[in-house]
């Protein structure tokens, strides 16, 4: 089909997604975009966030942590640090995510005391963690 294009997405565990797509919604760093057949090839980093994927069959959500994206003019593939359907995440795993981006941030912030680079990047991580529970409907623990 040429209103199509093909989608995958996995994570270290496993494969999460294969499938025939219209679009993906990506939460890219440098800010969301939309991938259709055809697009411009590119690769891009991913934030914390959700994962749009609209389809012949409806729409599907994925929770991301990070990792990249490839688009090429014939599909989009997700190589993702952590992902779960949307519908899979809970108060849980969110507690457990954003504690691991508290850890880290925590850490670098102590071995790169006044060096702006790597505090601020896991600075951002923790920020997008709870914006994307927060879009969820989920909270950070204080």
């Amino acid at each position: 089909m040429a209103d199509t294009m093909q989608f995958d997405l996995v994570s270290p565990e496993r494969r999460l997604a294969s499938a025939q797509v219209v679009s993906v919604q990506i939460p890219g760093t440098d800010g969301e975009l939309t991938a259709m057949p055809g697009h411009s090839a590119t690769i891009t980093t991913l934030r914390p966030g959700i994962l749009t994927v609209d389809g012949p069959d409806g729409q599907s959500q994925y929770v991301v942590t990070g990792g990249f994206a490839e688009i090429t003019t014939t599909g989009v593939s997700v190589l993702a640090e952590r992902a779960l359907a949307r519908e899979d995440m809970t108060q849980e795993i969110m507690d457990e995510i954003m504690e691991e981006a508290k850890n880290t941030y925590s850490k670098q912030k102590e071995a790169f005391d006044n060096q702006p680079g790597p505090v601020d990047d896991a600075a951002k991580l923790l920020s997008d963690m709870v914006a994307m529970g927060e879009n969820m409907g989920l909270s950070a623990k204080k």
